[in-house]
């Protein structure tokens, strides 16, 4: 079964016909909110709002062992986050839809792995390849098919929040390779491995990042807001498309 993680601006999924919500309870707290269990063209899918439906959870008290940990319980096998994140990359320009292939970790004292306790046995997760590449594929090919212009690749920093960056970060970052940055990617995407999920993320570009052009003075929120928005049409198109595409192996 497939999961859709929601970030900003996709806190409902208006093509998902919902036949139930459910609460759920782990061993790790609450997840973000209650589950909607419906069909996206006919498949069986969950959705979950990362932030809560009401956007009031913030990137860094996200339960995302809490999260993941309920949507393996459901019998999840496959994840696709969608986040938005600022444009790093000169080329990476609001409104455009990324498929990360990389993930670079800055943050710090979050809840960021499921083998958190003495004398209880714990494996090395291979993270050279953090997302899915089967399910990137699919997204990719998602995209193709609805007509929606899709970056293949970029590396996502994933920063603490709640504030945003300085023009010094955002420059450090970039000398550090990453091409885009967001929030919510960590410790999510490694949680998800530790899980042995299939896991990927659609990247919305919502404003580009700190001194970078339009944002060189600046970043203006309510812009952000609404580019965010706007570009979630197009995420739901993508997503419908994604669930006809091929199982991933």
């Amino acid at each position: 079964m497939l999961a859709i993680i929601g970030g900003r601006g996709l806190t409902q999924l208006s093509n998902l016909k919902i036949t139930h919500r459910q609460v759920m309870r782990t061993p790790y707290g609450e997840p973000s909110g209650a589950f909607l269990f419906g069909t996206l063209n006919g498949h069986e899918v969950i959705f979950l709002a990362r932030h809560g439906y009401g956007h009031t959870i913030p990137p860094h008290l996200v339960n995302y062992r809490a999260n993941l940990w309920a949507l393996r319980e459901q019998g999840v096998t496959e994840v696709v986050s969608v986040a938005t994140v600022g444009g790093i990359r000169r080329d990476l320009e609001p409104g455009m839809l990324i498929v990360p292939d990389q993930i670079i970790d800055y943050t710090h004292g979050r809840d960021a792995t499921f083998f958190d306790a003495r004398d209880v046995p714990y494996s090395n997760i291979d993270f050279s390849l953090p997302y899915s590449p089967n399910l990137r594929q699919r997204i990719l090919q998602g995209a193709a098919l609805a007509q929606q212009s899709c970056i293949d690749g970029g590396v996502y920093a994933a920063t603490q929040g709640p504030r945003l960056d300085s023009v010094a970060e955002v420059n450090r970052y970039e000398r550090d390779g990453a091409d885009m940055v967001g929030m919510t990617g960590m410790p999510e995407t490694a949680l998800a491995m530790e899980l042995e999920l299939h896991y990927a993320t659609i990247a919305v570009v919502a404003n580009q990042a700190a001194g970078r052009g339009s944002s060189r003075e600046g970043i203006n929120m309510e812009s952000v807001n609404m580019v965010a928005l706007a570009a979630m049409s197009r995420v739901r198109d993508v997503l419908e498309r994604v669930v006809n595409c091929s199982d991933v192996d």
